[in-house]
């Protein structure tokens, strides 16, 4: 049996690349996602670290900050994740003809 990926690791992982990433600070991330700049370092730290974890509306947030889907920083499929982010950066059109060519390769 296949051995299972902890999210939560996955998680602290891809939240912390997406964030370096972008070149942004624990603390600039947290004020981004509305916390208070007294406590938006210290919590954001605490989410990659796996001392807390956040609810989806803060998981939301996040992903909102850092510009990427919230599908990404959840995913435990590395290959996946890197499609997602693929995906979500092409323009419309693109995705829709990546779609129809993918869907008609599984039918």
């Amino acid at each position: 049996m296949p051995r299972q990926t902890d999210i939560r690791l996955v998680f602290q992982r891809r939240l912390k690349q997406a964030r370096q990433g972008h070149q942004l600070s624990q603390k600039e991330l947290g004020i981004r996602t509305g916390l208070d700049a007294f406590v938006a370092s210290t919590r954001i730290n605490r989410y990659e670290q796996g001392v807390h974890e956040p609810d989806m509306a803060m998981v939301e947030r996040m992903a909102v900050a850092l510009d990427v889907p919230t599908a990404y920083l959840l995913t435990t499929d590395d290959r996946l994740a890197r499609m997602i982010l693929a995906f979500d950066r092409l323009p419309t059109a693109k995705k829709d003809d990546l779609l129809r060519m993918l869907e008609s390769d599984n039918s």
